[in-house]
């Protein structure tokens, strides 16, 4: 099992989403199905360490990205990639996908994406994006990997 399957089933169990019975769905991996994003496309991603890479598409199919990640990485790392998640983001994948394009950034596997942007989109622990609010209990479920 990978840290992308298992983020997959730990985010659809604290943000209540509905996962596509393939995980060879293309483009998204399940819908929202309560609160403000309720019936969106979600791209779920869960990145053992924050280096500031994101796996994009050009497909206008995901709503929003949401993206779980480990602690920052650091110039000492030793390559060690514990499963724990620091922080979460939810990015507007349409709004993402024209500010890396304006910038000329290239869209697919490791996209480059400007700290200020994943600051922006930050959900857990500080909420930073008011696009979805978690609760104190989806908190304290996200404080359980850390």
């Amino acid at each position: 099992m990978t840290s992308g399957h298992a983020g997959e089933w730990v985010a659809s169990r604290i943000f209540d989403i509905q996962l596509m019975p393939s995980a060879a769905n293309p483009a998204y991996d399940g819908l929202f199905t309560s609160g403000p994003l309720l019936n969106k496309t979600v791209n779920v991603k869960w990145y053992l360490k924050q280096d500031g890479l994101l796996d994009m598409t050009v497909s206008p199919s995901p709503d929003y990205y949401l993206v779980m990640t480990g602690p920052r990485a650091t110039l000492t790392d030793t390559g060690t990639r514990p499963w724990r998640i620091s922080t979460v983001y939810l990015f507007d994948a349409r709004a993402l996908l024209a500010e890396q394009q304006s910038r000329g950034v290239k869209i697919g596997v490791a996209a480059s994406v400007r700290q200020a942007t994943w600051t922006s989109a930050e959900i857990h622990p500080n909420t930073m994006s008011k696009e979805l609010v978690l609760s104190p209990e989806q908190h304290q479920l996200l404080a359980l990997f850390s």
